[in-house]
């Protein structure tokens, strides 16, 4: 599952009508109303405050609202964006300022689903891995060489300059296989307890 670093919003116009996504880390009820009173501040009288939310370890808590829009042409698009992403612990809310042309049923599903969609494209994602996180300690002359090692298949989470340099780092999918080559460079590995991490997705990564 993948989650939601920082709140951000997004604003897109779809025949004359505003349409401004915003995106919430959330985690519980009290974090769901907190957020979507903090749109309706932020953002008074507007025509609609649609909603869609995912909760649980694995999505399993999902809900949306169409908030006075026809029944499944808005919260319902919001939250199969987030579905189709992946997300849990999300709330999205769309809020609409009516431009005075109708948009018809399928005008309302593209345009719900286009500003979840677009806010989304900006947002900064994480996933959670269990990982074993392990140390290395060099001189600084293999700096090159080690980072060359590291580069496709580990993320480097803290780097020590000092005497020597330390570099502490996960392995990333079957990473673990160059062990090997860094022992090879007389370095000896120390291997710490596995911790849950948060590691970032780039922006962008969402799927329309």
């Amino acid at each position: 599952m993948r989650y939601l670093k920082e709140q951000i919003e997004e604003k897109i116009i779809i025949k004359k009508s505003e349409f401004i996504g915003i995106l919430y880390p959330i985690e519980t009820d009290e974090d769901i109303n907190k957020a979507i009173l903090d749109a309706k501040k932020r953002y008074p009288k507007a025509t609609h405050y649609v909603t869609a939310n995912i909760r649980g370890v694995n999505g399993e808590y999902a809900s949306s609202n169409d908030d006075g829009e026809p029944s499944r042409t808005a919260g319902y698009p919001v939250l199969e964006v987030l579905m189709r992403n992946n997300l849990t612990d999300i709330l999205c809310v769309v809020i609409r300022y009516f431009g005075g042309i109708k948009l018809g049923a399928g005008g309302l599903i593209r345009a719900y689903s286009s500003s979840a969609s677009e806010v989304l494209k900006h947002a900064t994602l994480y996933e959670k891995v269990m990982a074993k996180k392990y140390q290395i300690t060099f001189p600084y002359n293999l700096i090159d060489t080690i980072k060359h090692l590291l580069e496709n298949d580990c993320k480097i989470l803290e780097e020590k300059y000092l005497e020597n340099v330390t570099f502490t780092f996960i392995f990333l999918n079957n990473g673990i296989e160059i062990l090997d080559d860094i022992i090879h460079q007389l370095i000896s590995v120390t291997e710490l307890e596995a911790e849950t991490l948060h590691i970032d997705i780039n922006k962008g990564s969402g799927n329309d």
